[in-house]
């Protein structure tokens, strides 16, 4: 059974024998609890998954989950990275098959990239690309467009796009945002192995990638909330590759490379509070809840985090973003079976 916890929070408990006609019963309960069912005129459903596709029984697999996705009347999809596994070749090839296959989605697809396509391709069993061009492929490939990939599109804004303004804004297409139904969606490059703070080397002091990209995608986050502020949003979804280590972070530890993130994060998110969601990939475990604390170490109710599943498990996770509900955000993990 399951349970609305915060800002549209659903956890799942775990199973136990009870009498049929009791399960039937708690099973209208449950449905009529944690239907993602749309409760107003405004109210819309999403999809969101990553990590998968890191071996040919799941490359296999792949169309069968986008066609569950297809079936549902989503108003749009986010990939938030990793359509590789971390050991598989960085090639144009491998780039193009993924390209392919989030063209076909029905849906509009936004996709953030990932640590497996481009900070770890370094490594021999990656091809030993240099992770720089292989961003740049990336950005040529996947964030040409103005708009998202699918074959019915979403106008995105990038952050290049304000170049003119900001001229070292100019590489960063894959930064973006985008508004639906008085709810911000905000996708940044923020990916895996510590944010790429010892980039290829993977020692000594920050990276020199990273120094240059770090105040980048923190005038992002901040131009960002402060849009959802003034424009009076009932809520922000964020989208990044990276597990950040929220735990780790609010007992002073974890990774140097998401400090600056979560610092940033967790005020702007008590500033605007409002529902705030972090969708993330990277370590694998499906899972909902509420970990950011505040200085004095209470939790911060407006803030969820939302991992994806991700291999060897697949599905995806159905989102119904509502404005007119308090908690904006509701969610139903789907794990997809290719047996079934």
């Amino acid at each position: 059974m399951c349970q609305r916890l915060g800002a549209g929070l659903v956890r799942h408990m775990p199973s136990c024998r009870l009498p049929r006609g009791l399960w039937a019963a708690l099973a209208l309960g449950i449905l009529s609890a944690c239907s993602t069912t749309p409760t107003s005129p405004q109210a819309f459903q999403i999809g969101l998954f990553g990590d998968t596709g890191y071996n040919t029984f799941e490359q296999q697999a792949l169309p069968g989950l986008m066609a569950d996705m297809n079936r549902e009347p989503l108003a749009f999809v986010v990939h938030d990275g990793d359509f590789k596994s971390g050991g598989g070749i960085c090639s144009d090839a491998v780039f193009t098959q993924a390209l392919n296959f989030f063209q076909s989605s029905v849906h509009p697809l936004i996709f953030v990239p990932g640590d497996n396509e481009w900070t770890d391709c370094h490594r021999a069993s990656n091809g030993s690309f240099d992770p720089l061009e292989r961003l740049a492929k990336l950005r040529e490939m996947f964030f040409a467009s103005p708009e998202s990939l699918g074959q019915r599109t979403l106008k995105l804004e990038r952050q290049s796009e304000q170049a003119s303004v900001e001229p070292t804004w100019a590489p960063y297409r894959e930064n973006v945002r985008w508004v639906q139904g008085g709810v911000m969606f905000v996708g940044l490059n923020l990916p895996g192995s510590d944010n790429n703070f010892h980039g290829s080397t993977r020692g000594g002091g920050p990276s020199d990638e990273y120094l240059a990209r770090l105040p980048i995608t923190r005038a992002w986050l901040a131009q960002s909330f402060a849009l959802a502020r003034a424009r009076n949003m009932a809520g922000l979804m964020l989208v990044i590759q990276a597990n950040p280590e929220i735990e780790a972070f609010n007992q002073g530890k974890g990774h140097e490379g998401y400090r600056a993130f979560l610092t940033q994060l967790r005020e702007e998110a008590q500033r605007f509070a409002k529902p705030v969601v972090l969708v993330h990939g990277d370590t694998h475990r499906q899972q909902i809840n509420q970990p950011l604390k505040d200085a004095q170490g209470n939790t911060v109710p407006n803030f969820t985090r939302v991992e994806t599943y991700g291999s060897p498990f697949m599905g995806w996770t159905r989102v119904t973003v509502d404005a007119q509900s308090p908690s904006v955000f509701s969610f139903e993990p789907r794990a997809y079976s290719p047996q079934r």
